[in-house]
């Protein structure tokens, strides 16, 4: 059954402008409905695990956590907004879906504390709590590619979710997690570490928080009026480049790939997958693959505005100086604070649901850039607190 407030999303207007521009159009972000929830993912001691050399692990549970989202969504035909983060994942979902995305996303954290010993905290927000506890949530709709449209969301709505469900005393109830198999169909991970494009050398991980709400939209444009200054065109500091995919067909990152969407390692299936790759190496070599591969680029996941900015770019050594020397005067002048972690290579993880036309890819910088920076980010936030005292 359907409602309209279901497609509350989709009906939302796609905005085609500089970025920069749209952040300050107040106009243009509607207010999310109340009767929505905001759902979060995220690895327990994440930094830990990434530490440990189980970034791409942590990358393939975040990634599986949209992924069984998303299929519900597609099954239901509702569009949801959701934000990769590197080490977990926040969505925005209506009613009608709420139930099942929960029963899904327990029952796999079930499986990703089995499989991989990662914990995979899950917890749920009504949008009207946010409201009432006088925190705001507006949301539009940003064309950041032709075929691909992004959430943009201003307001610390979702950072207030992020804190009471990451706070110890979160308890989640009311939900069984008995429901059907997992769907993660679509989910792949075939790609290794991509080196930055010919004009890069360096990926750049980072994360910006406004200091003050209020200003949080035009501080914002601000930081990507920079990076547009310092790194040209988002096409130009895009780290996925074609000439550099390499493709997996190592049995070992298969089997993990696979351990991941059926929980247990199936032979048959494995020769199959193992084929299908040998089939995809020829594929990318026909008209349509060499299609598949310019979208690829097109739809990768690079930026993220879900009341802060995450964004993994490349460049030169000297490009990021320039962009350092303009955030730290932002944060001399207490408008952000920010962190950035810099690898020498990318790392990208993808949900296809149709080879020609229907296929996301999330993109971190390599060991861990998103988790990586937000530890760092952490401890600015707790220096400026303990000054403030």
């Amino acid at each position: 059954m359907q409602h309209s407030e279901d497609h509350f999303y989709s009906n939302l207007p796609i905005h085609k402008m500089p970025l920069h521009k749209l952040l300050i159009q107040n106009r243009l972000f509607e207010k999310v409905l109340a009767s929505w929830c905001v759902i979060i993912t995220d690895i327990k001691r994440s930094t830990a695990a990434v530490n440990s050399g189980l970034h791409e692990n942590v990358n393939l549970i975040a990634t599986g956590s949209i992924v069984a989202v998303l299929n519900i969504a597609f099954k239901a035909n509702i569009s949801v907004p959701f934000f990769f983060g590197g080490d977990g994942a926040t969505f925005i979902v209506p009613p009608s879906i709420v139930d099942d995305v929960m029963k899904s996303l327990l029952k796999y954290k079930d499986n990703t504390l089995r499989n991989f010993n990662l914990d995979l905290r899950t917890g749920i927000m009504p949008v009207k709590e946010i409201y009432k506890q006088g925190h705001s949530l507006k949301i539009c709709r940003f064309n950041s590619a032709e075929t691909f449209s992004i959430p943009i969301v201003l307001g610390d709505g979702l950072a207030y979710a992020e804190q009471i469900i990451k706070g110890e005393h979160y308890r989640l109830t009311g939900h069984n997690t008995a429901g059907d198999e997992i769907d993660l169909s679509g989910m792949q991970c075939r790609w290794d570490k991509i080196e930055p494009p010919e004009n890069g050398d360096e990926i750049v991980t980072l994360i910006v928080i406004a200091s003050e709400i209020e200003q949080q939209a035009t501080v914002f444009s601000k930081v990507i009026h920079h990076l547009d200054q310092v790194y040209g065109s988002p096409e130009k500091r895009q780290p996925i480049s074609v000439s550099k995919l390499i493709f997996k067909t190592s049995f070992n990152s298969l089997g993990k790939e696979m351990k991941h969407r059926i929980g247990k390692i199936k032979l048959f299936e494995l020769i199959k997958s193992w084929l299908i790759n040998i089939y995809g190496y020829i594929y990318f070599r026909t008209e349509r693959g060499k299609k598949y591969l310019k979208q690829l680029v097109e739809m990768s996941d690079t930026l993220v505005i879900d009341g802060r900015i995450n964004t993994v770019i490349t460049g030169t050594a000297q490009q990021r100086l320039t962009l350092q020397n303009e955030l730290d005067q932002l944060e001399k002048d207490d408008e952000i604070l920010y962190a950035l972690y810099v690898s020498g290579e990318s790392i990208m993880s993808c949900y296809v649901r149709d080879l020609e036309d229907d296929h996301i890819h999330f993109v971190d910088g390599a060991d861990g850039g998103y988790t990586q920076a937000a530890g760092i980010l952490k401890q600015k936030i707790r220096n400026k607190l303990t000054k403030a005292v």
